[in-house]
């Protein structure tokens, strides 16, 4: 509990700040809890289906979720791809963290490595302990990209899994394909080397908001033990029905039984089943995303204004965070004195990276906005 999530302390700390000078006068950026509403089409369908039920659309299904959606995520991810996925190779969840959960249960044994590089998830951590493994906690480089140099020099016996996360939470950052395609020789060539299977597993929460026409770069064409995590939270702005799936690449060795270990782990984890409303309604909207512009626009709003106040700041590809570096050397400090000046937002050592601070800008315009004064008063306090 003494460790436990920055990004959640801070959100209970801003409830505080709201119910002591009035939420209109608090700027909450600490969390990534989209403003954004779901799309008329999702709408539509949750209609359609109250208003015209199927029969025993509330009973339980198969662990790995529906046919129909599995199939339909498969559909999906072959039109993106051209790689030949099938509805059994995806296993429905309950949102990402589950289905990186049930991943890690599925594959860890007890001591295994899981390579993470910072700035990261703050969660993921957990999620390794969770099932036994250790996490391996690497430096990026000036950019938030991985060093494959540094990640070649740790890879060894005891390495079951390597996960990155692009768009990247916090820094926003996606990273290039040719990254994508030198990450997985190294893994091909070292697995090959160790004798050992390792896993590249990628977590894809944001994986279609992303920004100035950048094509995404996919793991699967660059290495075969490559899985994926992803949810619909943040492309539908659904955070709140956990609905998400793991995808196994069709050509993974061992894909049939390390499925069935997916499958048996959503179980006993007690997730059970994905939502089952919620698998109805993603089924038909899986070509069905927000209005990325609308992010896009914020991000550019933002990141104009941070570097006319001299922040310096990595500009985000996609996702919706920014991740400027603290003008005082203790980020957490910094982060205090923005609260001071009613603006919230994490400080990087959340994130394994001190020295920085995040910033979520899924909010209204009217909060983006009055963040600014506090956000320039702070500056100038540590700038001069």
């Amino acid at each position: 509990m003494a460790q436990g999530s920055w990004i959640r302390r801070m959100f209970e700390e801003g409830a505080e700040l709201k119910e002591r000078y009035g939420p209109e006068n608090v700027s909450d950026l600490s969390l990534g809890n989209p403003v954004v509403e779901p799309p008329a089409e999702f709408h539509r369908e949750l209609k359609r289906l109250a208003e015209n039920p199927p029969a025993g659309m509330h009973r339980y299904m198969s662990n790995a979720g529906y046919a129909e959606t599995r199939a339909a995520v498969a559909a999906q991810l072959e039109r993106e791809t051209g790689i030949p996925f099938t509805g059994d190779d995806i296993v429905m969840t309950c949102g990402a963290a589950g289905a990186l959960n049930v991943v890690l249960k599925a594959i860890l044994n007890q001591g295994d490595e899981v390579i993470i590089f910072a700035p990261y998830f703050p969660e993921y951590v957990g999620y390794i302990e969770n099932h036994g493994g250790v996490a391996r906690v690497l430096a990026t480089d000036e950019h938030f990209v991985p060093r494959l140099d540094t990640l070649e020099g740790v890879l060894g016996a005891k390495t079951r899994a390597v996960v990155i996360n692009s768009p990247n939470n916090p820094t926003g950052v996606v990273y290039r394909q040719d990254f994508i395609r030198e990450l997985g020789g190294l893994l091909r060539d070292r697995s090959a080397h160790l004798g050992r299977q390792i896993f590249l597993i990628s977590d894809e929460a944001y994986r279609r908001i992303i920004y100035d026409g950048i094509e995404y770069p996919y793991i699967w064409p660059h290495y075969r033990e490559s899985l994926v995590v992803s949810s619909h939270s943040k492309d539908l702005s659904l955070p709140g029905e956990r609905i998400g799936y793991i995808a196994a690449n069709p050509a993974c060795h061992q894909r049939q039984e390390l499925v069935a270990g997916f499958i048996h782990c959503n179980r006993i984890l007690g997730y059970v089943n994905a939502p089952a409303l919620m698998q109805h309604l993603v089924g038909r909207l899986q070509s069905v995303t927000v209005n990325v512009a609308d992010y896009q626009k914020k991000r550019d709003f933002l990141f104009r204004y941070l570097v006319e106040m001299g922040y310096s700041v990595v500009k985000p590809g996609g996702a919706f965070y920014m991740f400027p570096r603290s003008p005082a050397a203790d980020d957490v400090a910094f982060v205090r004195e923005l609260q001071r000046h009613l603006v919230l937002t994490v400080p990087g050592s959340g994130f394994g990276t001190p020295g920085y601070f995040r910033i979520a800008y899924c909010v209204d315009d009217r909060t983006l906005e009055g963040s600014l004064d506090g956000l320039r008063r702070a500056a100038r306090e540590f700038m001069g």
